[in-house]
């Protein structure tokens, strides 16, 4: 059936209307086509014929610079220092061997060198740049670059290379960075390209380790053009990388370099808590090390005197060393004895010199015995007899967990490395690893500090500052990172009777304080700043009843490493405290005579923000503190740095 005119006529417009839609899009698409095109081959056309010549694009990554570390008052701890570097990329350079070669012509490389590098390159991909020489002097890297066109693959870069300007004073606390090992490739979880860089340098030790990814940033990029022989002719673009972080410790920083010039001769650890928020304002051990050694790459010279010393020196004994802490131990016995509710703090017990348990004898330090002593006293004269006694009555079990409560026995959450955890010794514990039953022996070892027990300077700090403020202190290293502050660690009362830690308190005043206190001789003169706190003396030898019988052999005749620690733990003003510390000095002998002087000196320091006046020390001692006080200021003077004994 023929269809009418008009249909005919709608239908051809509707499909001259389709035609017109599709021809449009056909169009735009040749249109877009064509602007691409054009781009393509004219906007863009330098770039995509380098990318078509031979490959001659490369892209390699940028290393951020490394956050910086600095003390509480914007001292520097941790830099970056210019550092001009020579550079080869294998697949550019060529013959590898006759280009090194030649560059050995212009600048100091050994055939060790030379070997070393050869061997790096064959262990990475070869487009990747290898370090072939650091720090060199400026004229040696003008010789490079005037040169480049005969050392295909060579570059002469300026980096960056980390510097403590402090030096020894706070290796222990800031740690040292090194080029990324193997070793450190195989437990690393980070898939961070950097890692990849051939002596691209992480933390190894303390903070630098443990705030690595803080500190590190992230890489940045850069496109260069390289001609066939595998020299730069341009760098195509630029992406800078994402600096680190920069990081504030609450490390005092003069009072830290005072503390290890302090301790300048002595195997020791000393830590300084600010009471107020629990600030660690000096972390110390003696002797101590130049990590900028290990940035450079240490020789074997350095590297078997530092391992052979045996004072220790890498070992960062204010949080990692731990020790008997003999008296200072007492603190805890008394306290869980008095909570136990077995022992009155006005109950005295007689010390004749010993005490008799199953069968062994128990000596007290003064061996005619100190009489009748109630807690006052026998923390002011530390008898030994009055713990052996109480001891019995409340049992290890208690006694530990008073210790746990006072800050012993666990390891605090800081970025420093090895923290110790110490040892607060239970009945389970000693059948768990030693297999054996708890004796009672064992509990009067323990209630003086003896046998098993072992606690840091850094944990005894912290006992002595929860006492002092009747607070849970929990100590703090990290004051801001990039500017932004961290919050202290709220403390949450300490559970303690108060009207029984006022007791503790004033017989810890008296210890340094009243004539028969055994720190007598390290008081402060000063009335308003009073120093209290407890003498330690722990044993590292068993002194058999023959030696007794025959006089006991004096600390100054035996062989160093047989001699006596000495502890001290205290604090200042005694009346409204501000700062806690602790000291340990190995095999130092007596607390009294040997850490207790120390700690005056360092929390006078403190106090005072810098060097105290002579009237602060009793006037006997006065010219022999002023000589020390010149010796110590000659030591810490701009340029020096505190590396104890050798």
């Amino acid at each position: 059936m023929k269809r009418p005119s008009r249909d005919s006529g709608e239908s051809l417009r509707g499909i001259s209307r389709r035609a017109l839609v599709l021809g449009a899009a056909q169009f735009g698409v040749m249109g877009v086509l064509a602007a691409r095109m054009r781009s393509m081959q004219v906007e863009e056309a330098e770039q995509y014929r380098l990318l078509a010549d031979e490959n001659r694009i490369n892209l390699r990554l940028l290393a951020p610079s490394r956050g910086l570390v600095f003390d509480r008052n914007g001292v520097a701890l941790a830099i970056n220092e210019q550092n001009y570097r020579v550079v080869m990329v294998r697949e550019d350079a060529g013959d590898v061997e006759d280009v090194l070669q030649r560059l050995r012509r212009l600048i100091p490389l050994t055939d060790d060198d030379i070997a070393r590098a050869i061997e790096e390159m064959a262990r990475h991909s070869p487009f990747v740049p290898v370090t072939i020489a650091d720090r060199l002097a400026w004229e040696e890297m003008a010789r490079v670059n005037i040169n480049t066109p005969a050392l295909p693959g060579v570059q002469a870069e300026v980096g960056l290379s980390r510097a403590y300007p402090l030096g020894s004073d706070t290796a222990h606390v800031v740690g040292y960075v090194g080029p990324v090992s193997d070793f450190d490739l195989s437990r690393i979880e980070d898939q961070d390209p950097l890692l990849q860089i051939p002596k691209f340098q992480i933390g190894k030790t303390g903070v630098e380790n443990k705030l690595e990814r803080i500190l590190r940033g992230s890489a940045g990029t850069r496109r260069i053009e390289v001609n066939a022989l595998g020299r730069v002719m341009r760098e195509i673009d630029r992406i800078e990388g994402t600096p680190g972080n920069d990081v504030q410790l609450t490390l005092d920083a003069a009072l830290q370099s005072y503390v290890e010039a302090r301790l300048d001769g002595e195997s020791a650890g000393v830590v300084v808590i600010d009471l107020e928020n629990g600030d660690l304002t000096a972390v110390a051990s003696a002797p101590t090390f130049d990590p900028n050694l290990f940035v450079r790459g240490i020789s074997t010279k350095d590297w078997t005197e530092l391992n052979e010393n045996p004072y220790r020196p890498l070992a960062a004994k204010a949080v990692q060393g731990t020790y008997p802490p003999g008296s200072t131990f007492k603190l805890a016995t008394a306290l869980a004895a008095i909570e136990a509710g077995v022992l009155d703090p006005e109950e005295t017990v007689y010390c004749r010199g010993y005490v008799d348990v199953s069968g062994n004898r128990f000596h007290c330090w003064k061996p005619t015995g100190h009489g009748n002593m109630n807690l006052h006293e026998s923390l002011k004269q530390s008898c030994d007899c009055y713990y052996y006694e109480i001891c019995q009555r409340v049992g290890i079990d208690l006694i530990s967990e008073m210790a746990v409560r006072l800050g012993l026995g666990q390891r605090h959450d800081l970025p420093l490395s090895a923290i110790a955890e110490g040892l607060t010794p239970t009945r389970d514990w000693k059948l768990k690893v030693r297999g054996e039953d708890w004796r009672i022996g064992d509990t009067v070892n323990a209630s003086i500090g003896q046998g098993f027990v072992l606690a840091s300077p850094l944990q005894l700090a912290v006992m002595v500052a929860r006492v002092a403020t009747g607070r849970q202190i929990i100590p703090r290293l990290i004051r801001a990172i990039d500017g932004v502050e961290q919050p202290a660690a709220s403390d949450e009362p300490l559970g303690v009777n108060e009207n029984v830690l006022r007791r503790m308190r004033a017989a810890l005043d008296a210890v340094s304080n009243h004539t028969r206190g055994t720190a007598y001789g390290s008081r402060i003169a000063a009335d308003e700043l009073r120093l209290a706190g407890k003498t330690g003396t722990s044993q590292v030898r068993r002194i058999t009843q023959e030696e007794r019988d025959a006089g006991i052999t004096r600390n100054e005749d035996l062989p160093w490493e047989r001699r006596d620690h000495a502890l001290f733990v205290g604090y200042a003003p005694a009346d409204a405290p501000r700062f806690a510390i602790a000291v340990v000095v190995e095999h130092g002998g007596g607390g009294s005579t040997v850490a207790a002087p120390i700690a005056r000196d360092v929390l006078l320091q403190a106090m005072y923000d810098g060097p105290p006046p002579l009237s602060a020390y009793p006037s006997n001692i006065r010219s022999q503190i002023e000589t020390l006080q010149e010796r110590i200021q000659q030591r810490i003077a701009p340029g020096s740095s505190s590396s104890g004994r050798a």
